[in-house]
């Protein structure tokens, strides 16, 4: 009787709890270059801030675009998450206030990301479509509006996909300080306050 063979496909390989660390300090410091825009997004300064060599950068991300769009991913996963535990941690208005600063830097990361990049679009074969994330971030912030709603702080009659376009359509377009802002954001927060 023959012996079942095992499998040729190799295990996936974990990696190195040190070789996660530098990708995350990568991941940290490319995020925070690319809200800070500017246009000068710097591979070398994107190694210094995290503490590794370039080699190391080039060994997890080996492309400029590859490094952008990981830090883009991880913002966008971010932002998704927050959305709950802010409403753990906050009432129902102070947390979306605070989701909407979040979502501010977001604005900003992405920004910086078109400019590094120097895209005027993201491309659709590798980004999410637009209507895509609006889903998502509509989906992330239901609850908070819900509890909002449900305590009297916020309108009960606004769509969540209709407060993700009112944020995007005031932050996305144009770069704007951080008076300018939080000027926006509490325009935004009046329009939800209940009648």
């Amino acid at each position: 009787m023959q012996q079942p063979r095992e499998s040729s496909a190799p295990a996936p390989r974990r990696r190195r709890a040190d070789a996660e660390r530098n990708r995350r300090a990568l991941l940290d410091a490319a995020r925070a270059a690319l809200a800070e825009g500017e246009g000068s997004f710097s591979l070398e300064a994107v190694a210094r801030v995290a503490g590794v060599g370039i080699g190391t950068l080039y060994r997890h991300f080996p492309t400029r675009e590859a490094l952008v769009t990981a830090a883009y991913d991880a913002e966008v996963e971010d932002l998704l998450a927050q959305a709950g535990r802010l409403l753990e941690a906050l009432p129902p208005r102070e947390a979306l206030r605070a989701w909407l600063d979040q979502f501010a830097r977001f604005a900003a990361t992405k920004r910086g990301m078109l400019d590094a990049l120097r895209l005027d679009v993201l491309d659709s074969a590798r980004r999410p479509d637009v209507a895509g994330m609006r889903e998502r971030m509509a989906a992330a912030i239901t609850p908070v509006l819900a509890a909002g709603a449900g305590d009297g702080s916020l309108r009960a009659d606004v769509r969540a996909v209709d407060v993700v376009l009112l944020a995007a359509g005031a932050l996305m377009p144009i770069r704007v300080d951080a008076a300018q802002t939080d000027r926006l954001l509490r325009l935004v927060m009046d329009a939800l306050r209940p009648t």
